[in-house]
């Protein structure tokens, strides 16, 4: 098969090193890709929100699936675009994608399906929102409704911090997503990512994770789009497990086809856990990044027949195969990320890093220039290993970080450090 990859980021490298690996694939393109990815794949420049210019890489190079890795192009209807001309696709029709580009959309979701999660309200002026927020108290969690790059969430401690997020969303730091609010309950608890394939009926759970969203150790300083991530995640029982498919999943994906917005693509699940139940704090319609790159590791070369049994309508007839192991990566970001941060820094020595099913530095955010491998983006690197154990994981991954010689950037030395 020839297969089309869209995305340039950690997620898209980490999902072409696992498809690159199944015999199925003969030829695989990334568009745009990036630095790591040019290494095991041809890249396209192009946009990948531009349905036009997709259309037009899939007809000349006669592209047999098309996987959509980010949620921008998504929303922006490029799946539906690939799908009405006949293309085989994974991913998620922008209607069903609403359930990532629109916080409100997903609560009435919920609130139809009787999925559970928090209390919530939506605002379109911040006045209204203020006074909510006085009424409600703190701690409460504010977030921008449309899609922010996994920012636009603030989690505030105290009355002020909630009514500076209001302003601070109202005020343009978040663009269109930040048209209206949504204003949710704090929910105490562990956070964890669940992970389930859906082609419109039937679902199959892949994987579970936890990431580390905050930019400094012990889960300190402002929320990123993630600082490194482990997988499988122990908080996520079976039992825990169970109940996330029977009350919160399936529901959702039957309410959707009740909808007449079937969804089919991956549904990454946001939870909360506490005393043994999970609620939903989100959903995204795409694999995590970081997430995805330890759910690769752990996969492999099944992720491909995974993706078209689900594109092709029959997740019924395929299992999953789970390596008894544990994977762990870890973010190297530009200094200054989430903020202003310097682009175009040299990084040296991944030359000599080992690349193979326990070791692999997934790029990010790199380009090459005149030779040499620079920093185009906040989170650059994710540094992954696998491990019989957790903790052999981790030392792993830290260990390949220590070879590694970037003095513009900066990473936690705590990834794991919940389950540990």
């Amino acid at each position: 098969m020839n297969i089309l990859i869209l995305g340039g980021g950690g997620r898209e490298h980490a999902l072409a090193w696992a498809v690159k690996q199944n015999p199925k694939c003969d030829r695989l393109i990334v568009a745009p890709g990036n630095a790591g990815i040019g290494a095991i794949a041809d890249l396209a420049a192009l946009d990948p929100c531009d349905a036009t210019a997709v259309l037009a890489c899939v007809a000349q190079n006669a592209i047999d699936f098309v996987i959509v890795g980010p949620e921008a192009p998504l929303a922006a209807g490029v799946a539906d675009a690939l799908r009405d001309a006949g293309v085989l696709t994974f991913g998620p029709s922008a209607a069903a994608a609403r359930l990532e580009s629109s916080k409100a959309f997903t609560k009435e979701v919920c609130d139809a399906c009787g999925a559970p999660t928090a209390a919530w309200a939506r605002f379109a002026e911040a006045e209204a929102a203020r006074d909510y927020v006085r009424a409600q108290g703190a701690p409460i969690v504010i977030k921008a409704d449309g899609l922010a790059a996994g920012k636009g969430v603030i989690v505030a401690m105290t009355l002020d911090e909630a009514l500076a997020g209001i302003d601070e969303i109202f005020g343009g730091a978040f663009g269109e997503a930040g048209a209206e609010v949504v204003i949710e309950e704090f929910m105490a608890g562990e956070e964890a990512s669940f992970f389930v394939l859906s082609d419109g009926v039937n679902i199959l759970p892949v994987g579970t994770a936890q990431d580390h969203k905050r930019v400094g150790d012990g889960d300190t300083g402002p929320n990123t789009g993630g600082m490194g991530a482990y997988s499988p995640a122990p908080v996520l029982t079976d039992a825990i497990q169970r109940q996330v498919l029977d009350e919160i999943i399936q529901p959702t994906v039957t309410e959707m086809a009740r909808r007449g917005t079937p969804f089919q693509g991956v549904l990454y699940a946001g939870l909360m856990i506490e005393n043994g139940r999970a609620r939903l704090v989100e959903y995204n319609v795409r694999f995590g990044d970081p997430e995805c790159q330890v759910l690769m590791m752990r996969l492999g070369a099944q992720v491909l027949d995974l993706l078209l049994a689900c594109a092709e309508g029959r997740l019924d007839q395929i299992s999953v195969q789970w390596a008894e192991d544990h994977a762990l990566t870890v973010v190297m970001a530009a200094k200054g990320y989430p903020g202003p941060y310097l682009k175009g820094s040299e990084i040296r020595g991944l030359a000599d890093l080992p690349e193979d099913s326990a070791h692999m530095v997934f790029h990010a955010g790199t380009a090459l220039r005149d030779g040499k491998l620079v920093a185009t983006g906040g989170r650059v690197l994710n540094v992954t290993a696998r491990g019989a154990t957790l903790r052999a994981a981790q030392e792993e991954a830290y260990a390949l970080i220590d070879r590694i010689d970037w003095p513009e950037g900066f990473f936690r030395h705590d990834i794991g450090w919940r389950a540990l």
